[in-house]
């Protein structure tokens, strides 16, 4: 199976499933002296972490990370970093009905598909539980980015039809961490929350929108034609699940704009060429410009839900129904801010490496 590595020279493979014995990261390319402990790891693995709230699953999970590889005495090496962390409260037995009848919504019936078997125990290699390595890898990332005092904040703007108010990207890590949902908007996070807990009781669930902002992201980020920066942000953050549609800056507002309405003017502020407004997302023609690099992501709403549903059984060939039973987010949103903001660090990293921003041997 390909697909499980990202990055050119800072490099992250993913691996493990929900129910598997264990889940984690090996990233290759980080380069020596970072300062660097599981602790760093830690902290953005507890914002992903199930069970913290009564808007996410209440499966039991302490997703304690262990390092294998890649630093000594306090600093990482040059070596490639191993991660892992152990599943210790997978519950296998609400998924055996399913394992020959595809559930709407997930990907066990194109998985089947395409390599004639499925992990079905709660959704395999396929599982929201395998952002765990994208965490990891962007923990790292981060870690890097520090080093350039570049910041990525991501929140959530909207649930269903409940949208946050803009506020000043200076305040946002101030406030995200303030509510349950991680919206900054904290009038529209008490909506928010009413929201996902109605569609919990009715054992539904809801989709919502993630915007991610990195900021003091330096220009001249990004290749032409096939490397954009703005391409690879997209991929990075298309490959996470549930994810149905990325845009940069205005994205699909511009649609409906003209060029003399949304073209970014230059200004110089004392030495520094700025843009007067910021509808291009920090990214134009491929390649950053110094201003603030804005991404949002449309969310679908978690696939698994207990209404009796249509699917059909692959072993009888024949149509039948069934009802998913089990834990599961009634909103994504909320758990999925910390995968997005570790997807958009580690593009970020590789290209501040391939541009000559980061040093791959020493920090």
């Amino acid at each position: 199976m390909a697909g499980n590595t990202t990055g050119n020279l800072f490099k992250v493979t993913t691996f493990g499933s929900s129910h598997g014995t264990a889940l984690g990261a090996v990233i290759d390319g980080c380069p020596a002296g970072l300062k660097l402990s599981a602790e760093d790891i830690q902290r953005e693995l507890d914002r992903r972490r199930p069970g913290t709230s009564k808007i996410t699953t209440p499966r039991g999970e302490t997703d304690q990370v262990e390092v294998l590889s890649g630093i000594f005495e306090g600093k990482t090496d040059g070596t490639p970093i191993a991660a892992v962390v152990y599943n210790k409260d997978a519950d296998s037995s609400a998924y055996k009905p399913f394992r020959n009848k595809p559930r709407p919504g997930h990907g066990d019936y194109t998985w089947t598909a395409k390599y004639g078997t499925y992990d079905y125990r709660g959704g395999g290699r396929g599982s929201g539980r395998n952002t765990i390595g994208h965490v990891i890898g962007g923990a790292v990332a981060k870690k890097l980015l520090e080093e350039l005092d570049i910041q990525v904040v991501a929140h959530v703007t909207q649930v269903a039809d409940v949208k946050a108010q803009h506020l000043a990207y200076s305040r946002l890590a101030e406030y995200v961490g303030q509510n349950q949902v991680r919206c900054a908007d904290q009038k529209a996070a008490k909506l928010m929350e009413k929201k996902i807990l109605e569609a919990k009781e009715k054992g539904d669930s809801l989709g919502g929108v993630v915007e991610t902002i990195a900021f003091n992201v330096p220009a001249g980020l990004g290749e032409p034609v096939f490397d954009k920066l703005d391409a690879d942000l997209a991929r990075a953050l298309m490959g996470i699940g549930a994810v149905k549609g990325v845009e940069i800056g205005f994205g699909f507002q511009l649609a409906e704009a003209t060029a003399s309405t949304t073209n970014d003017e230059y200004y110089l502020e004392g030495e520094q060429i700025k843009t007067t407004t910021n509808t291009a997302g920090g990214i134009v023609g491929g390649i950053s410009n110094g201003m603030p690099i804005v991404a949002r992501m449309a969310v679908k709403p978690t696939p698994s839900i207990s209404s009796v549903q249509k699917t059909v059984d692959l072993e009888k060939m024949e149509e039948t129904e069934i009802q998913i039973k089990g834990r599961h987010d009634p909103c994504i949103c909320p758990r999925v801010t910390p995968v997005a903001e570790a997807a958009v660090a580690m593009v970020l990293v590789d290209h501040l490496m391939r541009s000559g921003f980061i040093n791959p041997r020493h920090v």
